[in-house]
């Protein structure tokens, strides 16, 4: 099984000032603020015009995430309808916390189970025969 390709982009929804430190964030899987402490911190702590300038250039290279998903869409390729549920494992990776994962995935499991309690209360009903059988007709 092969790996997606992964993009480097610019995450101009969840960014602050151009969305460079989330797109990287969200390229190599990390926490956002840990990419925005480490580029401020280098900036403050002497790595000089460097950061800046990379920043600079990732703004004005890198193309916005939210352009490239309507490019997709437009396309035809089809995006997945709920995002999977991210554990993570250290501090410093995207993703919830086991505790909140779990939660997120019981709630959506309850969700699923009234939709489908519900869809069992329609077929099973005699209104839904009487329709069926009328359709029949």
């Amino acid at each position: 099984m092969t790996k997606p390709k992964r993009e480097l982009l610019r995450d101009d929804v969840n960014g602050k000032v151009a969305g460079v430190c989330a797109g990287v964030a969200d390229y190599f899987g990390w926490e956002t603020w840990l990419v925005r402490l480490v580029t401020v911190s280098a900036v403050f702590l002497g790595v000089g015009w460097f950061v800046p300038a990379l920043y600079i250039a990732g703004w004005m290279v890198l193309e916005k995430k939210s352009v490239v998903a309507a490019k997709r869409s437009s396309s035809g390729v089809a995006a997945a309808e709920e995002p999977s549920v991210e554990v993570k494992t250290r501090v410093w990776q995207r993703g919830e916390p086991p505790k909140q994962a779990l939660q997120h995935l019981a709630n959506r499991y309850n969700s699923l189970e009234l939709r489908l309690q519900d869809m069992e209360r329609h077929v099973t009903s005699s209104r839904f025969q009487l329709n069926r059988e009328f359709n029949n007709l």
